[in-house]
């Protein structure tokens, strides 16, 4: 049946979206868990690099196969297709291939407890509670909401492009310019945001990102009031689309997504991910319509009526220096607040990293005292079984079965004191680059104190 109904396409477009809703975030925690804080921004660079020439190779495919017929099947459904074949293929790719971090130990896999739904789901709001409280993550999606209005307002460029009289071959083609330097651009921030988070660690990432939003204005003040609004002008257009997609893209990479990973616990990496986008995407979704309000009702466009023909030039030349007024509004407005509002984290970045840190430094070694707890019980009833079964060498002299209460004692002392050195030296090793801050000495004093507790108590 080739029938096809909005109805149909907008419920596909909406499982779409929620396909992607479910891995974007995942993939992002992952990204963040196989690298280190200073390979991290080059990671998400890559990932920005090889996302947007996808999208780019995508839709180039897609508009080829668009007047196309197959077998007697529309070019555009042969896209659908070939999109659902290679989804099931990444699919199938990650099943067999991916490991998670986090889950690489069967060992550890078997001991974790099950939960319900209802315990899961009310971890889950509880953590997206605490995520949602941090002020670094408030600042950033913040400054993504103003950030992300200039992104999706840009959705407005190619018809700003025809109406100074691009072809839409030309308007194509730097539009494509545009997307690969902001592809490229998203690497360059990313390697950038690591070597100045190595030098200068609580505030090189928000310098670097400060820089990229502010570029921003005078960049689209040249492009959309100072060129000349003739489409023989489009070498000079491409070079400074080229330009601006390079120097505006940075954000991400080099500071977002990164700073998400570094102030929140590993196991609320996806929840911090998946936060940020549905606050970013759902209030920039409004950028368009007040981009077309803008253009309407205070600098002056003129749509044309559906059947009224074909508008002349003047009429489009006037339109489109409504529409590069409206643009430059909607950009440089929401950059100049993003650009304020990043530097609202030198304040609060260090605080919620050095607290992200403490906090898994916590977590990791009390769970390492929970094991070697339990091992120390282990070793405990072992031990007490095989001193009433077997005879026990007591220093140099066998003890008959009714001295099973002295080899007991023995036993225990030696686990111990075994146990008390294995939880010192763990701790040692583990707090060795926090030796010169206060917090950790104590933190190791106390950890040390409950690993003798628990040996020595023997429970």
């Amino acid at each position: 049946m080739k029938t096809c109904f909005f109805e149909q396409v907008a419920v596909a477009r909406g499982l779409n979206g929620i396909g992607l809703a479910l891995v974007n975030p995942a993939i992002q925690s992952l990204v963040a868990d196989y690298t280190d804080d200073n390979t991290r921004g080059s990671a998400f660079g890559w990932l920005q690099l090889t996302g947007n020439i996808g999208s780019v190779i995508g839709g180039l495919f897609s508009i080829m196969l668009a007047s196309t017929t197959i077998m007697g099947i529309a070019g555009w459904r042969i896209a659908f297709h070939i999109v659902a074949l290679i989804s099931l293929m990444v699919g199938a790719l990650v099943y067999l291939f991916a490991v998670d971090p986090h889950f690489c130990n069967s060992e550890s896999n078997e001991q974790l407890v099950r939960k319900s739904a209802w315990a899961e789901m009310k971890g889950l709001v509880a953590e997206a509670k605490a995520v949602v409280k941090i002020p670094s993550f408030q600042i950033i999606v913040a400054q993504g909401v103003t950030g992300s209005f200039p992104w999706s307002a840009l959705s407005f460029a190619p018809m700003w492009l025809e109406l100074m009289g691009f072809t839409h071959n030309k308007t194509g083609l730097l539009m494509a310019i545009f997307a690969l330097a902001s592809s490229l651009g998203g690497l360059f921030g990313g390697k950038m945001g690591d070597y100045l988070s190595d030098r200068y660690p609580d505030s090189g990432r928000i310098v670097l990102s400060q820089i990229s939003s502010g570029s921003a204005v005078p960049l689209a003040a040249l492009l959309l009031l100072g060129l000349p609004d003739d489409s023989s002008t489009g070498v000079l257009h491409g070079l400074v689309m080229f330009i601006m997609g390079l120097s505006i893209s940075w954000n991400g990479p080099a500071t977002n997504s990164p700073i998400f990973a570094e102030i929140v616990h590993e196991r609320s990496r996806a929840s911090i991910y998946a936060l940020d986008r549905s606050f970013e995407s759902v209030l920039a979704s409004f950028a368009p319509p007040v981009v077309g309000f803008l253009a309407e009702h205070a600098y002056g466009y003129n749509p044309v009526s559906y059947g009224a023909g074909v508008a002349s030039v003047a009429s489009d030349r006037s339109n489109a220096a409504a529409l590069a007024k409206a643009l430059y509004t909607a950009i440089a407005i929401p950059m100049l607040l993003c650009c304020f509002i990043y530097s609202l984290l030198y304040r609060t970045y260090p605080r919620d990293r050095e607290r992200a840190r403490m906090d898994s430094l916590i977590t990791s070694e009390l769970q390492h005292i929970e094991l070697e707890r339990c091992h120390g019980v282990g070793d405990f009833y072992a031990g007490t079984e095989d001193a009433t079964v077997i005879d026990i060498e007591y220093g140099e002299e066998e003890l008959d079965s009714n001295d099973d209460e002295k080899a007991l004692m023995h036993h225990q002392v030696e686990q111990s004191g075994s146990l008390s050195a294995s939880g010192e030296n763990l701790t040692e090793n583990r707090l060795s680059k926090g030796a010169k801050n206060p917090v950790a000495d104590n933190l190791s004093s106390i950890l040390g104190a409950l690993y003798c507790y628990g040996g020595i108590s023997g429970v």
